[in-house]
C-alpha cells in the first residue's frame, strides 16, 4: 500500500492541487480499491481482472433498468402527446419520470463500466460514472419531494393554479435539478478522499466518508419532509370536512401509505449500508462487499414511481395502451390513425388540479380525494 501511494504521489495533504492533479492517473484507482478492501495491489488487480462483466446480478439489474427506461419513457410520451396532460401536476410527474429514466440509464452505464472495466478508468471517469448515478437518483428523490410540496400547496392555498402557477412549477423543477447536480457533483469538485486514504469509503473507494454521511443525512431529511407534508395534508382534510372524513381520509391514507411504504422499503437498505460505510471498514462489516445489491434494490423505486403516481389515473392508463398500440406492441383493433386521436374525457388527476383554477375558497373537499 505504501509503495502504491508513493508511486501515485498520494499522501495526506488534502489540498485541491493535490486532488485535481491525480484525476488523470489510472493507477490511483487500484490504490484506493486495495485500501478499501485491505488487500495488496496484486491481489486487488487479480480479483478485478477475473471478474465477469455480466454476472446473474448484473443481468437482472440491466433488465430492471430497461423496464425503468421503457415505462418512464411511456409516461413522458403520454404527457407530451396529449394536451389534456399539459397541467402543472402532470409536468411534475413528467419530471419525476425523466429523472427515473436517467437513473435507469445511468445504472446500466455503471454496470457496463464496473467489474474488470473499473481498473481501466481514470479517476475523472470514475467520478463521472458514480456522480451521474448519484445525480439521477437524487433527482428522482427530489422530484418526489417537489410533488409532495405541490400537493400540499394545492390543498392549503387559494388560487394555487392562477397566474403564478408556471413560475412556481419551474422554480421547483429547477431547484430539483440544481440541487441534484450539486449534490452528485461535490466529489468531482473536490470533496473526495484523494490524498487522504484513511478517509476513503469502503463501498465507493474514491469518495470521502464525510460525503457519504452527508448524502445519507440529506436523503433522511427528505424522507422526513415528505412524511411531514403528507401528515399535514391528512390532518387538514380530516379537520376541514368531517362529513366526508371516512371516504376522503381512506383515499388519502391509502396513497400516502403506498408512497411512503415503497420509498422506505426501497431506500432504507441502501441508507443503512451507506451509514455503515461511513463508520465501518470492509472487514468489520462484510455486508459492505454486497452494496451493489442494495443499490439495485433502491433503483426499484424508480420502476414503481410511475405505477404509484401515474397509473392511478384512468386516462393515463388509456394513453399508455394507445402508445403501445401505436408501437405495435398491443393489437388495437382500430385503424392506425385512430391511435393518435386525443382523449375526449379529461384525466381525473388533471380535473382535480384544473377544476379550481379560478375559485376563491381553499381547495379541500374534491381535490383531496385525488391526492
Amino acid at each position: 500500500m505504501e509503495l502504491c501511494c508513493k508511486a501515485t504521489g498520494v499522501g495526506h495533504s488534502g489540498t485541491m492541487e493535490c486532488k485535481f492533479s491525480h484525476y488523470y492517473k489510472k493507477e490511483l484507482i487500484i490504490c484506493h480499491y486495495a485500501q478499501a478492501k485491505n488487500k495488496t495491489i496484486n491481489d486487488t488487480f487479480n480479483d478485478y481482472k477475473v471478474k465477469e462483466q455480466f454476472t446473474v446480478t448484473n443481468i437482472v439489474i440491466v433488465i430492471l433498468c430497461t423496464i425503468i427506461i421503457v415505462e418512464n419513457l411511456l409516461v413522458l410520451l403520454a404527457v407530451l402527446r396529449n394536451k389534456k396532460f399539459h397541467s402543472a401536476m402532470f409536468f411534475f410527474i413528467g419530471n419525476l419520470a425523466f429523472s427515473d429514466l436517467l437513473a435507469g440509464s445511468a445504472y446500466i452505464a455503471n454496470v457496463l463500466l464496473s467489474g474488470s472495466m473499473t481498473l481501466e478508468l481514470l479517476p475523472l471517469q470514475w467520478f463521472i460514472r458514480e456522480g451521474t448515478a448519484f445525480i439521477a437518483l437524487a433527482a428522482s428523490v427530489f422530484s418526489l419531494l417537489a410533488i409532495a410540496i405541490e400537493r400540499f400547496i394545492a390543498i392549503t392555498k387559494v388560487k394555487v393554479y392562477g397566474s403564478n402557477k408556471t413560475c412556481r412549477m419551474f422554480l421547483l423543477i429547477g431547484a430539483c435539478w440544481v440541487t441534484s447536480i450539486l449534490l452528485g457533483g461535490l466529489p468531482i469538485l473536490g470533496w473526495n478522499c484523494i490524498c487522504n486514504l484513511p478517509d476513503c469509503s469502503a463501498v465507493l473507494p474514491l469518495y470521502s466518508k464525510q460525503y457519504i454521511l452527508f448524502v445519507v443525512s440529506i436523503f433522511t431529511l427528505i424522507l422526513l419532509s415528505i412524511v411531514i407534508l403528507y401528515v399535514r395534508i391528512y390532518l387538514i382534510v380530516r379537520s376541514s370536512h368531517r362529513e366526508a372524513t371516512n371516504t376522503q381520509a381512506y383515499s388519502l391514507l391509502k396513497t400516502v401509505t403506498i408512497v411512503l411504504g415503497v420509498f422506505i422499503v426501497c431506500w432504507l437498505p441502501a441508507f443503512t449500508v451507506l451509514l455503515l460505510d461511513s463508520s465501518c471498514s470492509m472487514q468489520g462489516c462484510p455486508v459492505l462487499d454486497h452494496a451493489k445489491v442494495f443499490f439495485a434494490f433502491a433503483t426499484v423505486n424508480s420502476a414503481l414511481n410511475p405505477m404509484i403516481y401515474v397509473l392511478r389515473s384512468k386516462d393515463m392508463r388509456r394513453e399508455f395502451l394507445r402508445v403501445l398500440c401505436c408501437w405495435g406492441v398491443l393489437p388495437s383493433g382500430r385503424p392506425s390513425e385512430r391511435c393518435l386521436v386525443n382523449l375526449k374525457s379529461s384525466s381525473s388527476l388533471e380535473h382535480c388540479t384544473n377544476k379550481f383554477e379560478h375559485q376563491t375558497t381553499p381547495i379541500m373537499q374534491t381535490c383531496t380525494t385525488c391526492v
